[in-house]
C-alpha cells in the first residue's frame, strides 16, 4: 500500500542540532505565513528535537525583548509575555513547559503586510510596512507612525512600491534597510527582481545595488550581514563601499536571520510553483525543502540543518528565544489563555467560566518568590 503523505510539519534534522540547542539552552522560534503558524524547536533531548505549531493569520515578523515577543500578522502586531511561573502548572499539559508566551497586547493596524519587525529603545516597536514603503513605528493611536521613507517613494500609498521588506537596528533606532528596487509606482518592483538594494537610513544614501531579492538585514557584532535570496546566500556586506564576501552559500530561498553564540540561523523556502520570477536567477528547480539552516559563523561550514516534507513550504523569520529548552505558546483561538491571571508577586490559572462556585471564580494560586 502507498505510504501516502507526510504529517503535518514533519521534518528531518541533523542529527548533531538536538545537542548544539542543548548546550545553547535556546529554542528556535520560526514563522511561516504559507502554513499560518509560529512554530517553536527546541531539544527534548540531546538526540531528539520536539516542535510546537500554533496558528496565527499570517504570521511574518517575529521580535523578542526579554521575555515579550511580538508577531506582525495579518490585520495585527500581537505582543505576549512569558510566564514561567504559569508555564509549570499550564492545565492542559503540566511540568511540560519552562516558559510560557501568553497574549496580552493587540496593535489593530490593518492590513499593512508587515515584514520585520523589531523593538528599539524604551519599548518602541518598529516595523517595515511593505504595503505603504515605509519603516513604521506601532503603537495604541494609530495603525503606524512612519518614522522613515526610502527618498524616492514620492507617497504613502498602500501599493507596495519597491518591496521594502527588511531593516536592522542600531542603537536602538532603525538604521539599514533593504528592498527589491528603487521603483515609486505601484507594484513595480516585480519588472526588476535584480534591483534589491541596501540602504542607510541616516543618510538616505544607497549601500548596495542590484542585488538578488535582498532581505533580513541584521548588525552581529558591529558588521552588516543579510540574504541575498534568490541566489541562496549569506554575505556580509561593508557598508561603507557596499561590496561584500560570501559566508555560506546555502540551498534554498533565504530568508530569515539570527545570530546565538557563534551560529546563524537561516530560514530556507521553496520556490513558489508557476513563477517565472526566478528564471534569471541561480536557484532555480523544485527539488528543496523549506527548513531552518544553522551556519557556524567564524567558519561559514553548514553545522546542520531542519528540513520540513510536507505542508510547510515558505519561512519567513526565524529567532532564537535564549535560556528556554521547551517554551509554549498560546494564541487566542481557544480560550485558555483568558484563564492566565498574572500580577505584581502571583500568578494563577482561573477555572473556565463553567466551572465557577456562585459568582465566585475558583483559582489555584501559585506564590511567586519576591524580587
Amino acid at each position: 500500500m502507498p505510504s501516502g503523505p507526510p504529517p503535518p510539519f514533519s521534518c528531518s534534522y541533523s542529527p548533531n542540532l538536538p545537542e548544539l540547542l542543548a548546550q545553547l539552552r535556546c529554542t528556535i522560534a520560526l514563522s511561516t505565513f504559507q502554513a499560518g503558524k509560529v512554530i517553536f524547536v527546541c531539544p527534548k533531548d540531546d538526540e531528539t528535537l520536539a516542535q510546537l505549531p500554533r496558528n496565527f493569520a499570517k504570521p511574518m515578523g517575529i521580535a523578542l525583548n526579554g521575555d515579550k515577543m511580538a508577531i506582525a500578522c495579518l490585520e495585527e502586531v500581537l505582543v505576549l509575555a512569558n510566564s514561567p511561573e504559569l508555564a509549570v502548572h499550564y492545565p492542559k499539559r503540566p511540568n511540560t513547559y519552562d516558559a510560557l508566551f501568553l497574549p496580552r497586547t493587540t496593535y489593530h493596524t490593518g492590513q499593512l503586510d508587515l515584514h520585520d519587525l523589531d523593538w528599539g529603545d524604551g519599548d518602541q516597536l518598529f516595523a517595515v510596512n511593505t504595503s505603504y514603503s515605509c519603516i513604521v513605528q506601532i503603537g495604541e493611536n494609530r495603525s503606524f507612525t512612519p518614522v522613515w521613507q526610502p527618498p524616492f517613494i514620492s507617497k504613502l500609498a498602500p501599493d507596495d512600491r519597491c518591496h521594502l521588506n527588511g531593516m536592522a537596528l542600531s542603537e536602538g533606532r532603525p538604521k539599514y534597510a533593504t528592498a527589491f528596487s528603487t521603483t515609486d509606482v505601484p507594484r513595480g518592483w516585480r519588472k526588476d527582481l535584480a534591483g534589491g538594494v541596501v540602504m542607510e537610513m541616516g543618510t538616505n544614501e544607497m549601500v548596495a545595488r542590484h542585488l538578488p531579492m535582498p532581505h533580513s538585514p541584521r548588525l552581529f557584532d558591529g558588521g552588516l550581514y543579510l540574504l541575498l535570496s534568490a541566489s541562496g546566500e549569506l554575505v556580509k556586506m561593508d557598508a561603507a563601499t557596499g561590496k561584500y564576501d560570501v559566508v555560506a552559500r546555502l540551498n534554498g530561498f533565504a530568508r530569515g536571520l539570527c545570530k546565538y553564540g557563534d551560529y546563524v540561523f537561516v530560514g530556507l523556502s521553496k520556490l513558489r510553483k508557476r513563477s517565472a520570477a526566478f528564471d534569471n536567477f541561480k536557484i532555480t528547480g523544485d527539488t528543496w525543502q523549506a527548513g531552518v539552516a544553522i551556519v557556524h559563523l567564524p567558519t561559514g561550514e553548514l553545522f546542520g540543518e531542519i528540513l520540513y516534507h510536507g505542508a510547510l513550504d515558505e519561512i519567513y523569520d526565524v529567532q532564537i528565544i535564549p535560556n528556554y529548552l521547551r517554551p509554549g505558546i498560546l494564541n487566542k483561538e481557544k480560550p485558555e489563555y483568558k484563564l492566565a491571571i498574572t500580577a505584581p508577586g502571583l500568578a494563577h490559572w482561573a477555572k473556565p467560566e463553567g466551572q465557577q462556585v456562585g459568582r465566585q471564580v475558583q483559582i489555584e494560586e501559585v506564590k511567586l518568590d519576591k524580587q
